[in-house]
Parts: C-alpha cells; structure tokens; sequence
C-alpha cells in the first residue's frame, strides 16, 4: 500500500524536483534522492524499505486511506 502510494506521488513528481535529496540516512548511506528512493522501492531492496518507512514516519508522501475507497 505506501509502496504504490509513493510510486503514485512520484509519477508526478517534476523531473527537476526528483534531483533533490529528501533523507540524509546513517553513514556510509549518504543523501537520498527522490530518484534514488525510486530506484530502492521499486526494487524492494533492504534500503528501499527503510526509505520507505521513513518517508511514511516524515509525512513526505501521502498515504491513501483504504476506508475512503
């Protein structure tokens, strides 16, 4: 569900605005893009996941809410 709630929000993201970071995860993980965040999620990678939980936890992507459906 906030998989396809962030591939949703992405699509329609500018293309310039995908360039910029959204998470500066531990060290050694570096700055995260939108672009780099795609890429993760949409690979369902280790670090895609946290990505994932932490933009949900931040509020930066909006989650559909399955009772409105």
């Amino acid at each position: 569900m906030h998989r396809q709630s962030f591939l949703n929000h992405y699509a329609n993201l500018p293309i310039p605005v995908r360039k910029e970071i959204i998470l500066d995860l531990a060290e050694g993980e570096g700055p995260i893009t939108w672009d780099v965040a795609y890429r993760e999620i949409r690979a369902e990678t280790e670090l895609g996941k946290e990505i994932l939980e932490k933009l949900v936890l931040l509020k930066f992507i909006p989650i559909e809410n399955a009772e409105e459906k």
